[in-house]
């Protein structure tokens, strides 16, 4: 599973250093709960299937998703609204991508439209089974941290 998991650190890295102009460094993963609550203010989830099945997801602060908002749209953001919320959907929308193409040699995958949870201290319910679900916190800008949220299963029987 861990050979899985590299290719998220790495195109998360480039994804952010190409589009908002700071390449984010990444803490040591863990293995979170099925139920967490979290401190986050907004996650963006996109969904995997086809010969693997599972979810990408994204999870910050309203300080930060503001910052890449104002960056991505050159201008300046007060709240969350419909820009933000595009733009941190298009963000995991982009990572996934990347990492789709990355992962082609293990398996295929479909990439689902993002969605976005908003809301303090909100909880993101993953399926139940047997799928672990990594975390891998990362540090931007000095101050500002996110987490990227990944459960993978292969179907292929590997």
């Amino acid at each position: 599973m861990e050979k899985y998991i590299q290719p998220f650190v790495g195109v998360c890295k480039n994804v952010f250093k190409e589009f908002v102009g700071d390449e984010p460094s990444a803490d040591r993963p863990y293995f979170a709960e099925k139920e967490n609550v979290t401190d986050w203010d907004i996650s963006a989830v996109i969904g995997l299937t086809g010969e693997a099945r599972g979810a990408v997801v994204i999870s910050m602060k309203t300080s930060l998703a503001l910052m890449i908002t104002d960056i991505l749209t050159g201008s300046k953001h007060t709240e969350l609204d419909d820009e933000t919320v595009d733009a941190i959907g298009e963000i995991v929308n982009i990572i996934a991508g990347n990492v789709k193409k990355e992962l082609e040699e293990s398996f295929r995958l479909i990439i689902s439209l993002p969605t976005i949870i908003q809301g303090k201290e909100h909880v993101i319910t993953w399926p139940s089974g047997h799928t672990r679900i990594i975390c891998i916190p990362f540090n931007i800008f000095e101050n500002q941290t996110f987490i990227l949220s990944v459960a993978i299963e292969s179907l292929k029987g590997d």
